[in-house]
């Protein structure tokens, strides 16, 4: 009898990984772009994970033999002005774009939430004063409020975290809040406070659920965001600072002077934030499309 059983569990549970297969296929068959995008997130986050095993050479070492060092075998995308390998700086810049990048987004999102829900649910002075406070910060472009808090903070990676995800949390204040006004009168949130449930367990265990789907929306379409953030933000001296392999830093090394002798410096940081943001912003698109039944096409 327990042999029948082990083959029943191990019947349902194949039955359940073709399901979660077919599902992943028709998704992608639907939306081709988003699973373009999410391929090529899944490269970086891959890249990001085995940094260490996948780059030739140590991204910090110098080899004053190697300065600028043309494509080649012995160094695949080229070398810089130090000596350093491109494609190990490269792949481990993918590591540093992606933890600020997530670590900003999730931040800010975390933030966010429990500003917009609070002022969402209390609503009344709190949320004038709290939405008055999200149009100050919305009033400034996310680029010029996270180089304003870079610069106030200070060039580290904790920091540049810190200051983008600041620049984030208006957004997902507004979205929350716009979300929580709807679902705050809806009948299951009566019907809670009629058995005597207290309001912040309401608002946690009712309310806040039913703002997820619009919030991975919106933090696929932030990744992206932060990590064009963090590359400005690097580019101009206000993010990670050395010895830290970040792409922005990369270009600000090397724009203004090797862009014509060494052009292959400037090139390949470049393709690797293009390629990572537009990664994000199809996983982003098709997303929304999957979760939002309005925006379907």
């Amino acid at each position: 009898m327990a042999l029948i059983d082990h083959d029943a569990e191990l019947a349902r549970a194949g039955a359940n990984v073709s399901g979660s297969w077919s599902g992943m296929l028709f998704l992608a068959r639907r939306y081709p772009l988003g699973a373009v995008g999410a391929a090529i997130v899944l490269l970086f986050i891959l890249t990001a994970v085995f940094a260490d095993y996948i780059a030739p050479y140590d991204p910090t070492s110098t080899n004053s033999r190697a300065s600028l060092a043309v494509p080649s075998l012995s160094y695949w995308l080229g070398a810089d002005f130090m000596g350093r390998d491109m494609f190990s700086r490269i792949v481990h810049g993918a590591r540093i774009s992606l933890t600020v990048g997530l670590g900003a987004t999730l931040l800010g999102g975390a933030l966010g939430v429990a500003i917009g829900l609070m002022s969402g649910y209390i609503g009344g002075w709190v949320d004038l004063v709290t939405q008055r406070l999200m149009d100050i910060l919305q009033a400034l472009p996310l680029l010029v409020l996270a180089l304003v808090m870079a610069a106030s903070l200070g060039p580290s990676l904790e920091n540049t975290i810190i200051a983008i995800a600041v620049a984030l949390i208006p957004n997902v204040s507004r979205v929350v809040r716009s979300s929580t006004l709807s679902l705050r009168e809806q009948p299951f949130v009566e019907a809670a406070r009629a058995v005597g449930m207290g309001e912040l367990r309401i608002a946690a265990r009712h309310v806040l659920p039913n703002t997820l789907a619009p919030l991975i929306i919106l933090g696929t379409a932030q990744l992206g965001s932060a990590i064009l953030t963090e590359a400005s933000l690097s580019f101009l001296g206000l993010g990670i600072p050395e010895p830290y392999p970040s792409w922005g830093r990369m270009l600000s090394e090397s724009a203004a002077e090797y862009v014509r002798t060494a052009p292959w410096l400037v090139i390949f940081p470049g393709v690797a934030i293009s390629l990572t943001v537009f990664g994000t912003n199809l996983l982003g698109d098709a997303m929304r499309d999957v979760l939002d039944p309005r925006q379907r096409t």
